[in-house]
């Protein structure tokens, strides 16, 4: 999995880009929320649940119908009077589904289930250049997670950083016009 830092950083991307008119400290703490929720899966471990089941690490939380049933939760419990329903709903998915990516693209695990509960099959994107985080803050705290916070920098911070960059180049261009 890639890191809580990563996923967040993603999750803020998504929402600075799509530039909702929304309650911003509300809609932030749910993009964050939404990205790190799937890791949530973990507990099943000590349920005796294994790494591979429907329910497991990596399991139904990380597939894209999960992400859509969280969206469609959050979006009419905490913006029932926005009139951006759809593109809330949407910002929300992509955050949540954004974590499954991410699992996708490291080098560690056993894939990511995009499809459960239908196939529950699990998939890495052919590219994996993300360095599998470390489960646990005792783990994470180590030469392990220092390693792991470096290369998120170079594959998940600086295009974060890059595509909020020519957003506002663009939204720039466009006032100008």
């Amino acid at each position: 999995m890639a890191s809580i830092f990563a996923h967040g950083l993603v999750a803020g991307t998504i929402g600075k880009m799509a530039m909702l008119n929304e309650s911003p400290w509300k809609l932030y703490t749910l993009l964050i929320i939404c990205s790190i929720l799937p890791d949530a899966d973990v507990i099943m471990f000590t349920f005796g649940f294994s790494y591979d089941h429907f329910l497991g690490h990596r399991g139904f939380t990380h597939s894209l119908l999960f992400a859509a049933i969280l969206a469609l939760i959050l979006t009419f419990v905490f913006f029932n009077i926005s009139r951006n329903k759809f593109t809330i709903w949407l910002v929300l998915f992509l955050a949540t589904a954004s974590h499954g990516l991410l699992d996708a693209l490291t080098n560690g695990g056993l894939g990511v289930a995009f499809f459960a509960p239908f196939d529950n099959a699990r998939y890495f994107l052919p590219w994996r250049p993300i360095q599998v985080s470390p489960i646990g803050a005792e783990n994470f705290f180590s030469e392990w997670g220092l390693r792991v916070l470096k290369n998120e920098l170079i594959w998940i911070g600086i295009p974060c950083l890059s595509l909020l960059l020519f957003s506002r180049l663009l939204s720039k261009n466009k006032q100008l016009k």
